[in-house]
Order: C-alpha cells, then sequence, then structure tokens
C-alpha cells in the first residue's frame, strides 16, 4: 500500500462494501479508469465495521493519513437484514441504517471538505429499484435505507454542488452475484428478467460501468440524479 499521494496515478477513489460482488467490480473499473482504489470493509485495504460510528469515523481518518485525499467516494455496503412490519425490532432497524446510511454520512462528513477546497468531487451511492418496486415485505428496512440514500443525494448534491461536488446514484436491479443467488432460484431470476425491457441477466459490471461514468469527467453535468441500471425494469 503506498501512503502518500502520487499526482501520477490519478485519482483517489473509495469504496465501501469493495469486498462484495457490486463493491470488487467497482473498484476493478475505477482502477481501470485511471483511479487508485481504496476499499473499506470488514477485511479490505482498511479495515472497518460500518455499523460502528466510531469504527467508521476512524476509517476515513486512516484514508486521509495514508492516501491525504478522497477525490471519489462510492458507497457500495449493504446490511440486507430482512425483517417484516410485525417482526421489526430497534436492533435490526438500527442496524441496517447504520450501515446503509449512518456511515456514508461520517464518511462524506470526513471527505468534503477537502472536495470543496480542491473544487473536485464525486459522491455516488449504490441504491436499489427496489426504491420503487419493493417486492417483499421483508426487505422494509433495507428498501427504507435505501430511500434515506436518495434524500440524502438530493439534499448533498444541492447544498455541494457550489463547491464542485457532484452527487449523484446508481439503482441496480436484480444482479447476478453469489449472494443473491443464494436468496434467488433459476426461477425468479428467469421471471426478473421477463419483466425487464433488456432480456438479460445484470451483472455487477453493469452497476460498475455506471459508476464509472459518474466518477468520470464524462459527468460533469451530472448531479443530483440516479441512474437505474437495471435493464429498463424501472422506468421513470
Amino acid at each position: 500500500m503506498t501512503t502518500a499521494l502520487d499526482s501520477r496515478h490519478g485519482r483517489i477513489a473509495v469504496v465501501t462494501g469493495g469486498a462484495g460482488a457490486i463493491g470488487t467490480a467497482v473498484t476493478r473499473a475505477l482502477h481501470g479508469t485511471g483511479h487508485r482504489t481504496v476499499v473499506l470493509d470488514r477485511d479490505a485495504d482498511i479495515a472497518c465495521d460500518l455499523g460502528s460510528e466510531v469504527s467508521t469515523r476512524a476509517a476515513a481518518a486512516a484514508v486521509l493519513e495514508l492516501y491525504e485525499r478522497c477525490d471519489v467516494f462510492v458507497h457500495c455496503a449493504a446490511a440486507f437484514d430482512q425483517v417484516t412490519l410485525a417482526d421489526a425490532d430497534a436492533a435490526t432497524w438500527r442496524h441496517v441504517q447504520a450501515v446503509n446510511v449512518e456511515s456514508a454520512l461520517w464518511l462524506i462528513q470526513a471527505f468534503t471538505p477537502g472536495m470543496a477546497d480542491r473544487r473536485f468531487g464525486r459522491i455516488v451511492f449504490i441504491t436499489s429499484d427496489t426504491f420503487w418496486a419493493p417486492p417483499a415485505p421483508a426487505l422494509l428496512a433495507y428498501i427504507a435505507s435505501k430511500g434515506a440514500l436518495l434524500g440524502i443525494m438530493r439534499t448533498l448534491a444541492a447544498a455541494l454542488g457550489a463547491h464542485g461536488i457532484a452527487v449523484s446514484a446508481v439503482a441496480p436491479g436484480l444482479t447476478d452475484t453469489p449472494s443473491s443467488r443464494t436468496v434467488n432460484t433459476d426461477e425468479q431470476f428467469d421471471a426478473t428478467v421477463d419483466r425487464q425491457a433488456l432480456k438479460r441477466r445484470l451483472t455487477p459490471d453493469d452497476t460498475a460501468a455506471a459508476v464509472a461514468y459518474l466518477a468520470s469527467d464524462a459527468a460533469a453535468a451530472m448531479t443530483g440524479q440516479v441512474l437505474c441500471a437495471d435493464g429498463g425494469l424501472i422506468m421513470r
């Protein structure tokens, strides 16, 4: 791990949840477009428990100490604890919100002052098309967290735009990953594909490509927007 910024290596991109399938694809795509990538996860470049404010703030401090800056921040991490209205409890609800929403706030709070000083920053939230079409009651906490991220995205896009910081989101659909295959059958994947305009299974690279675009100079006029990388399942 290099401990100081060398401008020849491009911008610093920090990715939470980079150990997962989508996070790995995002990290690979950003690296491929010239970014130096730093992964925050339980077992990653910087180990972090995103359910803990103390651990998350310590990880942010470590990024700034080791890499001196963050130019691009992508929040891929997500807790998928399932709970219906009847079974909801405070511990489960708070854990999902802590990982999916609050950790992003603490990291953005640490990284945006430097972005503002440099007059450049990209923040991308990975949300979900389930926000517009909830597929199951047990995803209550998860979908609520994704809705919260969209609200934060719009608020911060308006607040930070004057400082050269763009804030956007990518909403994947049902993506073929090892974790999604543990809770979805082939029949469920096929049924989702049938409802998509584009008749193929989604891959982590589909989400990663959208993130790489939003992180690039080609997206200089994009902020406060959601790109649905879901094969046309949700058309807004």
